[in-house]
């Protein structure tokens, strides 16, 4: 009994020697210090940038600092950004992110979209600052103190989009009969830019369709045997509304190849009502480091199932994923738009870098990207 009660003293006893030991190391392990901030040394502040579209795949100007200084070795993390004149960089845009590499390549499409971002008028000289900061891990980030100045003048950096949208107006809809006041847009098929639909929500009502928010034409609505009627200009006849006779979950389809309609009940009741859904994806940061997390979306109040998001995006890929994680993901493999079988996929949606107004639709994964988004 003596012997097990000495060999539990000795246990304790180097239990407590460990502890001091990792005590001591802690205590004594090296404060990391900042020795001097890096500096921006090319471009030289006062270089003039006119950028074209023609060039947007070139390089603007390679960008240099001088390393930041530490106490010890580490790796540096490297933000190269850029602001209004005389902003505060509270807004400011990232051209380049690098680790340890005290340079980056700027190509003219992200000097470009940076500039827009920040106010620049395409064809119009614009002044903006330029800094670095850096950032090791457990330590406060530094900044260059001071900035270099740069003219841009910007192209539109516009990217094409040679479709229409059509738009839901009426008291069945969330607009009610304003046609500018946040009106549901329909989702465009990927593979046929003719064939539109919409699934959710509808109170009792009426609805017609229009493609210019603020306009009463161009517009479709019913005619006879599910065919659509036109409405070019407001000299036209105002053609009948669409009847939603019960407050519920429909299905509204267009093909304006055909000029027809469909409009059927949809069956919502197993469908889930999720909490949270994000986009995430490449497209986010222009690099892969944008599938690490997501940006949540905005949740409609009228229909729980449609959700909304205005982003700045880069060249890259994306999708939308419920909750923060993969269980429950959508995807596409068209760009701007698309819907089951026409575009929606469990792929990943190819992205041009623009900024956009970006519409889900969680009951069948139906997406629509608006780019060119001021």
């Amino acid at each position: 009994m003596q012997l097990k009660n000495i060999s539990k003293i000795v246990i304790a006893f180097i239990s407590i020697l460990a502890v001091s030991c990792n005590a001591d190391d802690v205590d004594n392990r090296p404060v990391l210090e900042s020795v001097s901030a890096p500096e921006m040394t090319l471009p030289l502040t006062g270089k003039t940038f006119v950028l074209t579209e023609n060039n947007a795949n070139n390089e603007a100007d390679l960008f240099k600092w001088t390393a930041a200084e530490y106490s010890h070795d580490v790796v540096v993390s490297y933000t190269l950004l850029i602001d209004a004149k005389d902003g505060d960089f509270t807004n400011a845009q990232t051209l380049a992110s690098t680790s340890d590499i005290s340079q980056a390549s700027v190509s003219v499409k992200t000097l470009n979209q940076a500039a827009i971002e920040l106010g620049a008028v395409p064809g119009t000289a614009k002044l903006f600052d330029v800094k670095v900061k850096c950032n090791v891990a457990g330590s406060t980030a530094m900044e260059t103190e001071e900035t270099i100045t740069i003219s841009i003048t910007a192209y539109s950096g516009l990217l094409a989009y040679p479709f229409t949208d059509w738009y839901l107006v009426g008291d069945a809809t969330v607009a009610d009969w304003n046609n500018n006041n946040g009106n549901q847009p329909m989702f465009r098929s990927g593979s046929n830019a003719k064939l539109y639909k919409y699934t959710g929500y509808f109170k009792a009502g009426y609805f017609k369709v229009i493609s210019t928010l603020g306009s009463w034409t161009p517009m479709y609505g019913m005619g006879d045997g599910g065919s659509l009627v036109y409405r070019a200009t407001n000299a036209d006849a105002d053609p009948a509304s669409f009847n939603i006779p019960t407050a519920g979950y429909y299905t509204f389809s267009m093909n304006l190849q055909t000029l027809t309609y469909t409009l059927v009940p949809y069956n919502a009741s197993a469908a889930t009502t999720y909490t949270t859904i994000g986009f995430i994806g490449s497209s986010r940061t222009g690099t892969d480091a944008g599938w690490g997390e997501d940006t949540d979306m905005v949740q409609s109040t009228f229909d729980p199932h449609i959700w909304t998001l205005t982003i700045s995006l880069f060249d890259g890929k994306g999708k939308f994923r419920a909750n923060n994680a993969w269980d429950v993901n959508w995807g596409g493999d068209t760009a701007f738009s698309g819907y089951t079988a026409n575009g929606a996929s469990g792929g990943d949606i190819p992205v041009s870098k623009s900024k956009y107004k970006v519409y889900f639709n969680d009951l069948d994964g139906s997406y629509l990207m608006l780019p060119n988004q001021q």
